[in-house]
């Protein structure tokens, strides 16, 4: 995931607010900034476009019968690292229970992560403004900012027990990726509150 967007100033700015949720009947509001409106569009269609790119491959007459039927022609994990992160091994002590139940659910996986990510960007105006959710489309923004947060996970080095990456420098090209973190976390804490 490569920032487009690296010379915004993301976060509060000198005459805007961060976006953050609240609670309305059947769902949740929030007036986004453009700037914040343009990184998250930006982070999340690079991020369908990278779930959805092993799905390009031509498949023989046995392949597309699997794919016909929801199975994956892959057993392995993916070997790029945010993928691999997305879509992790269901049993890391056993490789062929694995392997065997990665054939039978990622690609819906996959697909629900991309359908996901484009519900955030049909609801996102791409210049920043309100944004009315109901129920169905918070859970997609909830899944996106997830995933969205595990992506920028690996890319940081931030793991669930190491919070290192907090005490990056100004100057370290990846204290910007921390920036946008931060301020994905805020907004996804901010949406499940909404909803409690």
């Amino acid at each position: 995931m490569t920032p487009d967007w690296q010379d915004l100033d993301f976060g509060p700015g000198d005459d805007e607010e961060a976006a953050e949720f609240w609670p309305t009947m059947g769902g949740a509001e929030a007036v986004f900034p453009r700037v914040q409106a343009v990184i998250i569009r930006s982070l999340l269609s690079q991020l369908a476009e990278r779930i959805g790119a092993d799905d390009d491959e031509p498949a023989g007459q046995a392949d597309a019968l699997e794919a016909e039927l929801g199975l994956s022609g892959s057993a392995e994990p993916p070997d790029d690292p945010v993928l691999a992160r997305l879509l992790p091994d269901a049993y890391s002590d056993d490789p062929q229970a694995s392997a065997e139940f990665r054939r039978y659910t990622e690609q819906s996986l996959r697909s629900g992560k991309i359908a996901a990510a484009q519900g955030v960007l049909a609801t996102l105006p791409a210049g920043g403004g309100k944004v009315t959710l109901n129920d169905e489309q918070c859970q997609d923004w909830l899944r996106a900012l997830n995933d969205l947060r595990l992506a920028l996970g690996v890319i940081l080095d931030i793991t669930e027990d190491d919070q290192q990456a907090d005490d990056l420098p100004a100057d370290d090209p990846r204290s910007v990726y921390m920036a946008v973190y931060h301020q994905l976390s805020y907004l996804q804490q901010s949406l499940v509150q909404a909803l409690e």
